[in-house]
């Protein structure tokens, strides 16, 4: 049987602890991501919004590295948004910056009116590289 494990990124933010939950999970090579927000160290949200999500991607970035990964290393991506409409274009120019060039990991963009103060959500699932493997990063 697969054990699991919690991991977190060096820098733990205060919403992990307020709701209780982990920053990731590992599973075997698989590392399963709670959904990062654009918070401040102290959880409080990013008020301009393409900060907010780059400050999601920054986040997401911490936790994967702790886990051994990089941004190449996700295999499927939800983000979760209140105004996709009106987010969408800031949201991609964001995406674009990091996954620039293919194969692009599968993603699926849910519109939800409720994000706990936030505008913008992602989690991910990434497959975990073994030691020897060698990768070209992903700019963040």
């Amino acid at each position: 049987m697969t054990t699991r494990s919690a991991i977190f990124p060096k820098n733990r933010h205060a919403l992990y602890e307020e709701h209780g939950y982990s920053a990731a999970i590992r599973s075997g090579d698989l590392l399963f991501v709670s959904g990062q927000v654009g918070s401040h160290a102290d959880g409080s949200p990013e008020p301009d919004f393409e900060r907010q999500v780059q400050l999601a991607f920054d986040n997401l970035q911490a936790t994967l590295e702790s886990a051994g990964c990089t941004f190449n290393d996700i295999v499927d991506i939800t983000t979760f948004h209140t105004d996709p409409e009106q987010q969408f274009g800031t949201i991609m120019t964001v995406k674009n910056r990091i996954f620039s060039e293919a194969p692009y990991p599968n993603w699926t963009a849910v519109g939800v009116n409720w994000l706990a103060g936030f505008d913008f959500e992602i989690k991910v699932i990434a497959r975990i590289p073994d030691a020897g493997e060698t990768r070209k990063p992903r700019a963040a």
